[in-house]
């Protein structure tokens, strides 16, 4: 076999070991044995709520197996007719089944992204909260930067953004913003994006031209539907409200609309202003303080199962998840896997998925693994 082809079969039987190992084989085939049965029970949808939650794990388990199992039964037959076909000196049949090969490499590509996006609230929409560090103008100016980079990484996806929250700085920048984006798998994807994000560049708001160092946080948390129940003592809540300021119309300026709630066992805030109503902002920030109390349950379940500690969250020196370089050279890196990027104009305009792949595998698999080819 040509040394181009060894190399993808090794790849595709690489990722079919890493797929049966995500899946836990052995006990995912017996789990969908369990739920065949289930869906047979006259009695299932007695229950509406609880037969459409085992009815999609049926479906994604089934789709899983199948997927793993039709690659691997596609990769033996493949091989096999390359081995006749070179026994025969076929040249056109052995270049047929290498351009198969790289379809079914392909294929198996697509598949772990979709066990790496398998996680409980995966599928979810999402909040994404950015806030700027420590340094006034630069640092809020940083924050915007994120801010767009989010916006434009939905849009390219086809993902709907509302901003829900917008606090803007002194000078430039933002102080403080909150985009909520709609769409399949967003909080899969956005979840690893968690973390303090550290630019160094030469700054446009130095008269001397130096180089600075800014930081801004960004916090992920999935949004959450009526089917997970999330308790909450209205005497843990510290209601406020005040004139929300920035982008959004005239209409917001004018009354006491935006609305701030404190979960003060916890110490999350959350923030929401997009709507002229008191009211609905009430109603929206419960929703966001909901979902960041859920993200906090996932969050410590993780940290348990992996048994880490808390990731810490100051925003300043040695808490960065990634940093992105723009003089005196130019190269965004991930602290966490090593991924890489020479062009940090097309990270910021939202060229982010090679970094979001590479560190949901590293969370899935415990390693830097990163996904390639993906659009």
């Amino acid at each position: 076999m040509r040394a181009e082809a060894q190399a993808t079969v090794d790849q595709l039987k690489q990722s079919m070991a890493l797929l049966r190992r995500h899946l836990d084989w052995d006990q995912a085939l017996l789990r969908l044995e369990e739920l065949n049965a289930l869906a047979e029970d006259p009695n299932l949808w007695n229950d509406p709520q609880n037969a459409q939650k085992l009815m999609r794990e049926r479906t994604k388990l089934h789709d899983a197996i199948s997927a793993v199992r039709e690659i691997s039964d596609d990769l033996e037959a493949t091989v096999e007719i390359i081995e006749l076909a070179e026994m025969e000196d076929d040249t056109a049949m052995v270049d047929e089944a290498e351009a198969q090969l790289k379809a079914l490499a392909k294929n198996a590509k697509e598949a772990e992204l979709k066990a790496l996006l398998s996680g409980e609230a995966d599928g979810n929409d999402t909040y994404v909260e950015i806030h700027s560090g420590a340094g006034g103008t630069e640092s809020q100016d940083w924050a915007s930067m994120l801010f767009r980079m989010y916006m434009r990484w939905a849009e390219k996806r086809g993902f709907k953004v509302e901003t829900v929250q917008y606090m803007p700085g002194e000078e430039a920048g933002i102080k403080s913003a909150t985009l909520q984006i709609k769409g399949e798998d967003a909080y899969g994807w956005l979840k690893t994006e968690s973390g303090v994000h550290r630019l160094v560049r030469i700054s446009p708001y130095d008269s001397n031209a130096r180089r600075h160092t800014s930081f801004a946080s960004v916090w992920v948390y999935p949004v959450i539907d009526d089917s997970i129940e999330i308790e909450i003592n209205e005497g843990d809540l510290k209601v406020d409200t005040y004139r929300a300021s920035g982008a959004g119309g005239q209409h917001v300026n004018t009354t006491d609309s935006a609305v701030r709630i404190t979960h003060q066992p916890s110490g999350i805030v959350v923030q929401c202003q997009a709507e002229r109503s008191q009211h609905k902002n009430r109603a929206a920030a419960m929703s966001m303080l909901k979902a960041r109390l859920y993200e906090a349950e996932l969050r410590r379940r993780e940290e348990e199962a992996n048994a880490v500690n808390a990731s810490k969250t100051e925003i300043g020196w040695g808490h960065q998840i990634r940093s992105y370089v723009m003089q005196p050279y130019q190269m965004v890196k991930d602290l966490r896997t090593g991924e890489e990027s020479g062009q940090p104009d097309k990270v910021l305009d939202g060229d982010l998925n090679a970094f979001m792949a590479a560190a949901l595998a590293a969370r899935v698999y415990g390693e830097t693994k990163p996904v390639d080819d993906i659009d």
